[in-house]
C-alpha cells in the first residue's frame, strides 16, 4: 500500500486506497482467549534465552534470487501431494516442503540427525477475520499495518531427510491448517492483549540446545509489481531484502514479471544452505538472469 501510494503521488495520481488507521478493527474480545498452542507459537521478550555470541568464521547469511518455472512448480506440486491426500498441495506448500527437505540435509553440527528443523509460512488475517462481511473486508484491505500470523512446524532433521517429499508437504498442510481460521487471528489478538504491555518474539527465532537449521517462507504472490512506477517505467522486478538479524532463514516467491505462473524467489539462506541448493536443486532453482526479465531488449 505504502509504495503503491508513493507512486501514485510521484505521478500526481489520486491515491487508489486510502490507507485506513483504524485499530479499532484488531480490538480484542472481553472475555479474550485463545488457545494454548498460541503459548508456543509466540514468547514474551522476557522469556527469550541470551541470544548467540557470534562464533569466529560462523557461516554468514546471505541473499540470492532465482528463478522457478510453472512447470517446475506443477512437478513440486505432484511430488509433495501425498496419495492419501483430498486435494492437491498448493504451490506454496509444495515449495516450502521442498525447501524444509534441503535445510535439514544443510544441518552438519553434532548430532544433527537428531536436531530439531523448524519451518515456518507466514499467513494473512485480512480475509479471515473479514469472514464474508463486505464492510469489514473494505475497511480491512486499506488497514494499514500487518494483520499476519507466523504458524509453524518442528520435526527431526533425520525424518525430514529421510521421508518422501508427499510426508513433508502433508506436516506443511496440517501446521498451516490450524492457522488459517478466523478462530486463530482473534485468538493471537487476545494472546497480545493478555501479554500487554510487554513486546514478544517468535519462537520460530528462539534457538535452544535442541535446534538445528530452520526458514520462514512469505508468499509475495499479492505484492503489485506492475504499480510501482515512479514516472521513469514500469518494474522489471521487484524484490526483497530482509536481513532480520536471525539464523533462521526467510525465503519469498514472487510472481514473474514476465510470463504468467512462474516464479522469482528471493532467499535470505546461510551460504551453506544457498550452496546446496545450487548442488542438489538446480534443475528446479536457476539464478536469475536479464533473459528471466526480457531486460536484453529493453530500452
Amino acid at each position: 500500500m505504502f509504495l503503491v501510494s508513493w507512486a501514485e503521488m510521484a505521478q500526481s495520481k489520486p491515491l487508489s486506497v486510502i490507507p485506513s488507521f483504524q485499530r479499532s478493527l484488531l480490538n480484542p474480545r472481553h472475555p479474550g482467549s485463545y488457545a494454548p498452542s498460541l503459548d508456543h507459537m509466540y514468547v514474551p521478550i522476557s522469556a527469550l534465552p541470551p541470544p548467540k555470541v557470534p562464533q569466529p568464521g560462523a557461516d554468514p547469511l546471505i541473499s540470492r534470487p532465482y528463478y522457478v518455472t510453472a512447470e517446475k512448480l506443477s512437478l513440486l506440486q505432484t511430488l509433495a501431494t501425498s496419495k492419501s491426500s483430498s486435494y492437491k498441495r498448493t504451490k506454496l506448500e509444495s515449495l516450502s516442503a521442498f525447501l524444509w527437505k534441503i535445510v535439514a540435509k544443510s544441518a552438519h553440527m553434532e548430532n544433527a540427525n537428531q536436531k530439531i528443523c523448524k519451518m515456518s509460512v507466514v499467513v494473512d488475517g485480512r480475509k479471515r477475520l473479514s469472514s464474508g462481511d463486505e464492510d469489514r473486508t473494505t475497511a480491512m484491505a486499506s488497514y494499514f499495518g500487518n494483520v499476519l500470523s507466523f504458524p509453524f512446524g518442528e520435526k527431526i532433521v533425520n525424518d525430514l531427510k529421510e521421508k518422501p517429499l508427499s510426508w513433508v508437504g502433508d506436516e506443511v498442510h496440517d501446521f498451516l491448517e490450524a492457522a488459517m481460521t478466523k478462530e486463530h487471528f482473534l485468538g493471537l489478538i487476545d494472546w497480545v492483549e493478555a501479554h500487554r504491555p510487554e513486546p514478544a518474539a517468535l519462537n520460530m527465532c528462539c534457538s535452544g540446545n535442541s535446534d538445528g537449521p530452520g526458514l520462514t517462507v512469505s508468499s509475495g504472490q499479492r505484492f503489485p509489481v506492475a504499480k510501482v512506477d515512479f514516472w521513469w517505467g514500469r518494474p522489471a522486478l521487484g524484490s526483497y531484502h530482509f536481513p532480520w538479524g536471525e539464523e533462521v532463514g526467510y525465503v519469498m516467491p514472487m510472481p514473474s514479471p514476465t510470463v504468467d505462473g512462474d516464479w522469482v524467489v528471493y532467499m535470505h539462506l546461510l551460504k551453506a544452505q544457498i550452496e546446496l541448493i545450487e548442488t542438489e536443486a538446480a534443475d528446479i532453482f536457476s539464478p536469475l538472469t536479464a533473459d528471466h526479465l526480457n531486460l536484453l531488449n529493453a530500452d
